[in-house]
């Protein structure tokens, strides 16, 4: 498997442990993977009334930083970007539900066991 095709299935693994984390503590599945051309957002989810945007970072090792370091102000604003398209593309515009953007950090272990940072308003 070319290393590509690993970072792809790991990211997966990664989106659906978030996805089976946020759902344990009641949140509601809406779509994976929205992409335009500007960008993607990984798990759109439901929290009551609030549309929540979320981008999950997976790690193997912290050794060179926090998943959630790699949220850059330059990514903060694709995803901000690509929110956007996802409101109007889906009638939100006029309904204008409340809306925020969460990150979830996981760093995957060897022994396949893995630890899950929640950061609710993350930008």
């Amino acid at each position: 498997m070319t290393p590509k095709k690993m970072n792809r299935q790991r990211g997966a693994e990664g989106e659906e442990w978030a996805r089976r984390y946020l759902e344990g503590k009641g949140f509601v599945f809406e779509r994976r993977n929205f992409r335009t051309r500007d960008g993607e957002i990984d798990l759109i989810m439901r929290e009551g009334d609030t549309l929540v945007f979320v981008e999950v970072k997976l790690r193997t090792t912290v050794r060179f930083g926090h998943g959630s370091e790699a949220v850059t102000p330059a990514k903060q604003r694709t995803i901000r970007k690509v929110a956007t398209a996802y409101l109007q593309r889906y009638g939100y515009v006029a309904s204008a539900p409340s809306v925020r953007f969460d990150v979830i950090s996981i760093v995957c272990y060897r022994d396949k066991t893995y630890k899950v940072t929640h950061i609710p308003h993350a930008f």
